[in-house]
């Protein structure tokens, strides 16, 4: 089935990443759980799927709830990390200030957890999306 987790995302300035969606060229990324990223033997370009199920701002609001489907690269350099493309980061106005609710169902074609669902160990705490300081999406 899949593996649900909560993760913050991560990235440069919101002005860099401006100047990176220009380009196509990575901006923000989010990293696996390490039980996943281990399990599996995650490597760099391996292809992540599921679903993105909420978008959450700064101050801990949820901001989007599209619940559709994602594939997503991991980074070149390792595994770990998974690239959000520039339509998504476009469409939900992303920074490094916003965090991501996902169902991860596959890695490379392999189902995460077959015939189960987890939660992972790397759900971000509610409580801990607040954030004293932003910078909004340029």
């Amino acid at each position: 089935m899949a593996e649900i987790c909560r993760v913050g995302v991560c990235g440069f300035d919101p002005m860099i990443v401006r100047g990176y969606l220009r380009t196509g060229e990575r901006a923000l990324w989010w990293h696996l759980s390490d039980e996943v990223y281990e399990g599996h033997k995650v490597k760099p370009g391996d292809l992540v799927s599921g679903n993105l199920l909420a978008v959450y701002g700064p101050d801990g609001q949820k901001v989007a709830t599209p619940n559709e489907p994602f594939e997503w690269k991991t980074a070149k350099e390792s595994g770990l990390a998974v690239l959000l493309p520039v339509d998504t980061i476009s469409k939900y106005k992303l920074t490094e200030f916003n965090f991501l609710e996902l169902e991860i169902d596959k890695i490379a074609g392999t189902p995460v957890y077959p015939g189960e669902q987890r939660t992972s160990a790397k759900i971000w705490p509610e409580d801990k999306m607040k954030l004293d300081f932003k910078l909004a999406f340029i």
